[in-house]
């Protein structure tokens, strides 16, 4: 007599009951955790994003002003620039001589000098005097104080604050010591008092004039302003002149005797002022699509974004539009070319911007304003307010959502963890339980084949 039954395999079994007793709570679960995960991901975005905004802003307030000021020369004597306070005209000068620094080489010099020669030097550079011991220049511990070694001591001396570089060179087989100031003007000249060397060939050959040649002679700049024959006279040691209020010129060429003046023209850059604002726009364009992306509603195509349903990122975008839209002395950016489109982009119109700047433009930068912290003013100055608000590392919004999101994952992992207990628990039951199925079953077929042999002997 054979009977049957369903034979089960208790892990496979306990496996899948467990999973489908918890598997209601899992999903909710996993849900909210992958919600406040994306939540996490968005305030993170959000953050970059108004930061950089914020820099953006940060960025054109330093310049003091939105209105661009440009400096050009009518030759190519220099290069000029100037800032929002120069004052607009022509100026004239005349580029006698160019500064230079003073290069001198050192002769007489050997590769083979004992190091009990090796003391101390004195390098002075202009004004600037500073000591070198050469007891330690023996980086190759040979015993001899070759001409690279007295370079590089040179060079590390703690006096020399980028003075002066020594250098080597060989000419004619012969090494020879160059030293180099690193400021121009006749006053910085270089030199080494080798007085305090122990008598011997290096003090003798640092110290003889006649090993001395300057290769590039100290000279100041000297420029007129005006006409060489009639103009003032501005002599210094640097070829960077700031003697126009805004303005800083380096002259690079020198200009031929009886050559005419060259002319500096100072005027408003519309060209730069357009680069300013559109510096403001591209910064409130990548701020708005990443708003935009995060608050995206979605559709049957898309998903749509962690804060789609956040009622305060949706009211900074409505705050942002109303403070682009305030006005000065009745005017607005709207008048300086700045547009907002359908989307909530900006576009600058430099044909309108330019026609403004004609009419009034000390306007533009009172209604830009900036964001400084000591006294904010116009867009930049509300914009900046606001975004504050949200990106404030202590009491803004975005380290607020922070904190609770935390709080919300930390919830979300300790109900994870008793969740794993409960599955755990009810797998080893149903474990126990279809272990102890499977051997009852295993007994009552055994028993099964006993009676069928028994009533199979008996039939016979």
């Amino acid at each position: 007599m054979a009977t049957t039954a369903p034979t089960y395999d208790p892990k496979t079994t306990a496996t899948q009951l467990a999973t489908a007793y918890i598997q209601d709570r899992q999903t909710m679960l996993t849900n909210q955790n992958s919600i406040a995960t994306a939540t996490d991901k968005a305030l993170s975005t959000l953050s970059s994003a108004m930061s950089a905004f914020e820099s953006a802003m940060s960025s054109l307030s330093s310049k003091k002003t939105v209105l661009a000021t440009s400096a050009t020369f009518s030759s190519t004597v220099g290069t000029a620039t100037a800032n929002a306070t120069a004052t607009p005209g022509n100026y004239f000068f005349y580029v006698e001589q160019l500064a230079t620094a003073n290069q001198a080489q050192y002769s007489g010099l050997s590769d083979a000098t004992p190091m009990a020669e090796a003391g101390t030097i004195s390098v002075t550079v202009g004004a600037t005097t500073f000591a070198v011991d050469l007891a330690q220049a023996d980086t190759t511990g040979d015993g001899i104080l070759s001409v690279k070694e007295l370079a590089a001591a040179i060079n590390t001396a703690s006096g020399n604050t980028a003075k002066v570089t020594a250098s080597t060179m060989t000419v004619g087989g012969v090494p020879t010591l160059v030293m180099t100031s690193n400021e121009t003007g006749a006053a910085n000249t270089v030199s080494i008092d080798a007085s305090a060397l122990p008598a011997g060939a290096l003090q003798d050959a640092l110290s003889d004039p006649a090993n001395r040649k300057d290769l590039m002679t100290a000279r100041d700049a000297i420029v007129y302003l005006g006409d060489q024959a009639s103009g003032t006279k501005i002599q210094q040691a640097s070829n960077t002149y700031n003697v126009i209020d805004g303005v800083s010129m380096t002259f690079t060429k020198a200009q031929s005797a009886g050559e005419n003046p060259v002319s500096l023209t100072v005027a408003t850059d519309n060209s730069g002022t357009a680069a300013n604002l559109q510096t403001f726009v591209d910064g409130w364009n990548k701020l708005i699509k990443t708003l935009q992306g995060l608050t995206a509603a979605g559709s049957q195509t898309t998903s749509a974004g962690p804060l789609h349903a956040d009622a305060g990122v949706q009211a900074l975008q409505t705050r942002m539009q109303t403070v682009l839209r305030q006005k000065i002395d009745g005017l607005s950016l709207v008048n300086f070319g700045i547009t907002g489109q359908r989307d909530g982009s900006l576009t600058l119109d430099t044909t309108r911007m330019n026609k403004a700047l004609a009419a009034n433009p000390a306007a533009l930068d009172k209604i830009v304003g900036n964001n400084s912290l000591s006294a904010p003013s116009g867009v930049l100055g509300d914009l900046d307010k606001l975004t504050n608000q949200w990106t404030n590392v202590t009491t803004g919004q975005i380290a607020k959502r922070r904190d609770v999101n935390s709080q919300l994952q930390e919830s979300l992992l300790d109900r994870q963890s008793r969740l794993d207990q409960q599955y755990e628990s009810a797998y080893v039951r149903y474990l126990n339980q279809f272990t102890t199925l499977q051997t009852l079953q295993a007994q009552m077929s055994s028993n099964t084949s006993i009676f069928d042999a028994l009533f199979a002997k008996s039939d016979k």
